[in-house]
């Protein structure tokens, strides 16, 4: 696949080498999340259509929603000029922070303090026990 051919895995972490993977919603154009893709993510990812990630604290792949249930189903897929850097376009499914927002980006940085600006649409306790 050409993708594959064209990645540029420069970043080396946890063993791996890794790409990044921005988030967006299709419809919204909002930043959802980033997260990190080794080879095997982005091949899974693009065979399967579904996102899936490389963790780098866990040392292993990890398929979006499959404890939570909020999945994040791929639209579209940009690549950046250098090959380091993926746009997945997704459909998410509720939510995509595992802290129950909509956005793993629901804090606004305002006079050097944070502010939350993201909407909670789930109870985390409910879903990660």
């Amino acid at each position: 696949m050409e993708v594959l051919d064209k990645a540029n895995f420069r970043i080396k972490m946890a063993g791996e080498e890794l790409v990044i993977a921005v988030v967006q919603d299709h419809e919204t154009d909002e930043v959802l999340m980033v997260a990190f893709m080794n080879r095997d993510a982005l091949e899974r990812t693009l065979a399967t259509g579904t996102m899936t990630y490389y963790s780098t604290s866990r040392k292993e792949l990890w398929v979006k929603g499959g404890t939570s249930g909020n999945t994040q189903e791929v639209r579209e897929v940009f690549m950046d000029c250098d090959g380091d850097a993926l746009v997945f376009r997704v459909k998410q499914k509720r939510a995509a922070c595992h802290e129950g927002y909509y956005s793993c980006f629901f804090r606004r940085i305002e006079d050097g303090r944070l502010k939350t600006a993201g909407r909670k649409v789930f109870d985390p306790g409910d879903v990660y026990k």
